[in-house]
């Protein structure tokens, strides 16, 4: 939504499956965005999405650059950064996390299911042995096909918020559209976020 406007956020997305359930609420969001007069670009990260990069030979570090490539490219002013994505979020920007999260606990929610899907099949498998294995050779984990480098940076991965403003669920109303299922909508609180976002950016 780029009408050459003095604000210009960079949204960056969550990770992983968060990214697909939240899609469309970040959609909504821009759209409500281009109400208060704001430009906003959400970029696909590296081997997601419309991206022909294999996802097997991605990691945080390519990522972060993709993503200050990103900010260069259009000239963003402000940046949000959701969950998985304070990660990754080029943090001199001004701007916004939204629940970040760190690598780690992405890292032990998608190995936990695997553990409980594989349980549910019949077969046992060990967390710690999964994580051995992906740092080696990587693995399979909730249909993304991990290279060891992505492993390594998740295990450390820390949010990478420098004075940017927190924004909690509580916010927004409603719950977080990345705990569901399947992906989802909610106008509501897309429109809550980029208010949020509108008052404050001319603060």
């Amino acid at each position: 939504m780029d009408r050459n406007r003095r604000h210009r956020l960079l949204i960056v997305p969550p990770l992983l499956a968060e990214m697909n359930r939240t899609r469309r609420l970040l959609v909504s969001t821009m759209r409500a965005l281009d109400g208060h007069g704001i430009d906003s670009f959400l970029p696909d990260l590296p081997g997601t999405n419309e991206s022909l990069q294999p996802f097997f030979g991605q990691s945080l570090h390519g990522w972060r650059q993709a993503m200050a490539r990103a900010a260069r490219h259009f000239a963003a002013s402000h940046v949000l950064a959701v969950r998985g994505g304070a990660l990754i979020f080029p943090n001199a920007l001004p701007g916004w996390v939204l629940e970040p999260v760190s690598g780690p606990a992405i890292l032990r929610q998608m190995v936990r299911a695997r553990v409980i899907a594989a349980r549910e099949a019949g077969r046992h498998e060990d967390s710690a042995a999964l994580i051995d294995t992906g740092r080696t050779e990587g693995i399979m984990l909730a249909g993304y096909d991990f290279g060891p480098a992505l492993i390594a940076g998740l295990e450390s991965a820390r949010p990478l918020d420098e004075g940017q403003r927190e924004i909690r669920q509580s916010e927004l109303g409603g719950p977080a559209l990345w705990l569901r299922a399947e992906p989802g909508d909610d106008p509501a609180q897309a429109a809550r976020l980029a208010g949020v976002i509108a008052a404050e950016i001319t603060a």
